[in-house]
């Protein structure tokens, strides 16, 4: 069950600098996401710890909508920062196992729960921070392009990127509407076309993320542009991010079942499961 309980503040392990005071935080673990929240500063933090690659599955996903609801609901809460405690991956993206050879009534659920993760993240009032520590592709990337601002370790065997194409699949739309507003039309186009996967130098390059910073810098990073963005009246800076991305959101809302439909008739086809097959055959050879 899911509780807020009050904590005794838990250490981040290596990515928190060292001798800050210990500021009053709540702590609720689930399963798979640890949430901290800082009320002295107003600033969450939720960490992705589903090993072995924060694969989103469909309990990951249900335990994220929940955690950034709390979050919204909870007065003391103005900004969340996403990193993974999982080293060398951010996500890996949508969890293949929920995709592969399950009814179509699962399809529809676990689509539905995509599509519910990118409507509450990419419409949070709260300021979003991603704080990539490892490699992000396809839904990991999402994630990040749907936060406010994106940080990323600077390690080039980090990479990050929509990269549907190369396991036969099409990012939806809405994927699609979240890359081109961040890296522009002719970037999006040929990263989609391509599946491509970007190194982190390149990454930020073409602006899909902000900055680069050294791994130990990630977390002080990560909290310093948070409080950049939370010096601003709350209200000025809600109306404008749905200003910005209103369009965005309302689009998928107005065609949520259509592409729930069109979800399920594509990953049913039997080509597709087949491919499906075959990319997970080669990751458990890779292991």
């Amino acid at each position: 069950p899911l509780a807020w309980g009050r904590a005794a503040r838990q250490p981040l392990g290596p990515l928190e600098p060292p001798g800050l005071p210990l500021a009053p935080c709540r702590a609720f673990s689930n399963n798979k996401i640890l949430v901290e929240l800082d009320e002295s500063s107003g600033v969450a933090t939720m960490k992705f710890k589903s090993p072995p690659v924060n694969s989103l599955s469909l309990d990951f996903l249900t335990e994220f909508c929940i955690s950034l609801e709390k979050l919204e609901n909870d007065r003391a809460c103005r900004g969340v920062i996403f990193t993974s405690v999982i080293p060398k991956i951010f996500s890996s993206g949508l969890d293949i196992t929920e995709m592969c050879g399950k009814s179509t009534e699962h399809y529809g659920e676990f689509w539905r729960a995509v599509q519910e993760m990118w409507l509450r993240l990419y419409g949070s009032n709260m300021v979003t921070v991603a704080a990539v520590n490892g490699s992000s592709p396809a839904g990991g990337c999402l994630i990040a392009l749907s936060c406010d601002y994106r940080i990323m370790v600077e390690n080039p065997k980090f990479s990050i990127g929509l990269n549907e194409a190369q396991l036969g699949i099409v990012a939806p739309f809405w994927f699609k509407d979240t890359f081109v507003n961040t890296v522009g039309h002719r970037v999006a186009e040929r990263s989609l076309q391509l599946g491509s996967l970007y190194p982190a130098p390149e990454a930020h390059r073409f602006g899909l993320v902000d900055e680069l910073v050294p791994e130990e810098k990630l977390q002080e990073k990560a909290v310093a542009v948070m409080a950049q963005w939370l010096a601003l009246p709350d209200h000025a800076r809600q109306l404008t991010k749905s200003m910005m991305r209103k369009a965005v959101l309302d689009r998928l809302v107005a065609h949520r079942e259509e592409d729930i439909q069109n979800f399920i008739s594509f990953i049913s086809k039997e080509s597709i499961q087949k491919s499906l097959r075959m990319y997970m055959e080669m990751l458990k050879k890779k292991k």
